[in-house]
């Protein structure tokens, strides 16, 4: 059964439709090897990294050296402090949404290590996050992300 959305070569001959292409297996996916797990990993970052701000989001990036392991492709590390997002609710929005921007571009983003980190307080008061400023924060680390693509 074919899947809802998608058109086959056939369709878009004969029935007129438009071809999709469609995504490799596991393309969007956010395994561990596309995470920062060690302390070390992050603070390499931190210190030898081009850093850039947007909103209340500052990404810092460093491209692979040549020592040690190879990096297959891009791999992210996320900072949200709890000095600035004082709930567990608020920290875990933020992270969701850092992730899905990430997945979504990660085949756009060069090969290296990245630490996104809040580094201002998100405006919340004295409201919970509504989608306005949801949408701003994901604009903030799409915009953040778009700037490394080649």
């Amino acid at each position: 059964m074919p899947r809802v959305g998608s058109a086959s070569a056939f369709e878009a001959h004969h029935l007129g439709g438009t071809a999709v292409a469609e995504p490799a297996v596991g393309s969007f996916r956010f395994p561990a090897r596309n995470r920062l797990h060690r302390p070390e990993e992050f603070g390499a970052v931190l210190r030898g990294a081009v850093k850039r701000r947007h909103g209340c989001f500052e990404l810092c990036f460093s491209r692979p050296n040549g020592g040690g392991q190879p990096i297959a492709g891009p791999r992210l590390g996320i900072i949200i402090p709890k000095r600035l997002a004082r709930t567990a609710v608020l920290r875990n929005l933020l992270k969701r949404l850092v992730r899905d921007e990430f997945r979504l571009s990660q085949l756009r983003l060069p090969a290296g290590d990245m630490v996104i980190r809040l580094v201002g307080a998100p405006d919340v008061h004295p409201t919970p996050p509504d989608a306005t400023r949801r949408r701003a924060w994901r604009l903030s680390v799409k915009t953040l992300l778009a700037g490394l693509a080649p």
